[in-house]
């Protein structure tokens, strides 16, 4: 329930901005609005407010909205309205309605990353744990336990902003100079090639192929919890027991032993567990469980965690009412770019197409950071409002940008387009789009069913 009412919610704000932004402007140019609904369809609710000519509607299926308008092209108009048609208006004024709709959703990006960044974002400092050897980190010097404090000269609050930066460089697929200040206090500068990066690797997890990993507090290999009825609990083991060898081997932290259980699914591992001045023998068998495709070992044993470590490691980011709407203006431009970037290497088969999201995804999506938080669900609002601003200016018939590029043609041309023109291209745009919707539903379902 939380996931619907969040993808619901989240559907019915950004469609009524969007919508609205049409509908203002078109009102600010003496254009009359017949029709403000939310959704398509079937109406399901319908007002008409006193002294105004529009019909303010909810309508069936929740998945977009529309402005409808006094146009002749859509149906007769009497003659003393004929001022107030759409397509009586000059051409400028027709494209500012029509752009009116996505800029209204970057608006409302602004608005909510400007609440977000006044409020504070909670983070995870960007401090680097181990490097692989041979990555493209461990080439350009970075070592275990660097704090990041900026890339090519932008300051780095938190490890989600140095993800976000560092994809935004992956599609470049240049170098990055990267500031750092080790644990002794010494600030050095590495050069982090990143000309290696793949299509693939942009798919994936893009820090773990640079070999750039966050780094965790160490945790030892003491039980902290047991699951109810789990192996753990049935073999005997008690929170407080410290894990001193699997299979023999000596065990240093947790990882360790989440390694070993994990590779003897079914199998038997014996346990040398120290319960304070006793040392115990324990012998389990993992739980065989899939994951994937996968079958691992599982015994239903959590870690003890010291809480004051890991905090330790969270930062909030925040700043001033000013320096807010810098960071909002920024952070949607940013965005915007890196969107249209990724469609136009998708179209050059740059980038999988399995990058595209389709409405089962955006409402998981909206469930998950519902359940996070409202600050969460405010990132994931700002983020899908900039999404729809992006994929609505894209000059495809029947999106807003489809509308546009027509418009511009006709401020070259002196004329309309005609309506042949018209009707080829509302055919070409339900075409791609419809296109474009079944690879997004197919992912959708590919997510579910392969994880």
């Amino acid at each position: 329930m939380t996931t619907l009412f969040a993808f619901i919610g989240a559907i019915a704000l950004l469609v009524i901005f969007h919508e609205f932004g049409h509908y203002w402007v078109a009102r600010r140019c003496g254009v009359k609005v017949l029709r403000f609904s939310v959704g398509f369809g079937n109406v399901v609710f319908s007002k008409r407010f006193a002294h105004s000519t529009t019909e303010w509607v909810i309508s069936a299926i929740p998945l977009g909205g529309y402005v409808k308008m006094l146009d002749e092209r859509e149906g007769e108009v009497a003659p003393h309205e004929l001022e107030y048609a759409f397509n009586r208006k000059p051409v400028l004024q027709r494209m500012a309605i029509v752009a009116a709709g996505p800029l209204a959703n970057f608006l409302l990006a602004i608005v909510l990353y400007w609440v977000l960044f006044v409020h504070g974002v909670p983070g995870l400092k960007p401090m680097l744990g181990d490097v692989p050897s041979g990555s493209p980190a461990a080439l350009a010097q970075l070592q275990s336990g660097d704090m990041i404090l900026s890339i090519n000269g932008e300051t780095m609050p938190s490890w989600q902003e140095l993800r976000w930066r560092l994809l935004e460089q992956g599609l470049q697929r240049g170098a990055v100079r990267i500031d750092t200040v080790n644990a002794q206090g010494e600030p050095r500068s590495h050069q982090l090639d990143m000309s290696a990066i793949q299509a693939k690797d942009l798919d994936g997890d893009l820090l773990e192929k640079l070999g750039l990993r966050l780094y965790q507090p160490a945790i030892p290999p003491v039980i902290g919890k047991l699951a109810e009825r789990s192996v753990a609990q049935q073999a005997g083991l008690q929170p407080g027991d410290r894990i001193l060898r699997a299979d023999g081997t000596p065990v240093q932290g947790w990882a360790a032993v989440v390694d070993i259980v994990r590779s003897h699914p079914g199998q038997a591992v014996r346990l040398d567990i120290q319960r304070g001045e006793m040392t115990l023998p324990v012998t389990l068998v993992p739980q065989p469980t899939d994951e994937s495709g996968k079958l691992v070992g599982k015994i239903g044993a959590a870690p003890q965690v010291d809480e004051a470590a890991w905090q330790s490691m969270f930062v909030e980011v925040s700043y001033g009412p000013l320096q807010a709407m810098q960071q909002a203006l920024r952070k949607t431009w940013e965005t915007s770019l890196v969107s249209l970037k990724m469609m136009a290497k998708m179209l050059l088969g740059e980038v999988s197409v399995k990058n595209l999201s389709g409405p089962i995804t955006i409402a998981d999506y909206a469930g998950q950071s519902a359940a996070m938080g409202v600050v969460a669900y405010l990132g994931f609002l700002a983020l899908i409002s900039i999404s729809l601003g992006v994929l609505n200016l894209l000059p495809i018939p029947l999106l807003d940008g489809g509308h546009l590029l027509y418009y511009v043609a006709e401020l070259v041309k002196g004329s309309p387009v005609s309506d042949q023109a018209w009707e080829l291209g509302q055919k070409i745009g339900i075409a791609l789009l419809g296109t474009l919707m079944v690879f997004a539903i197919y992912n959708d379902i590919s997510r579910l069913i392969l994880g």
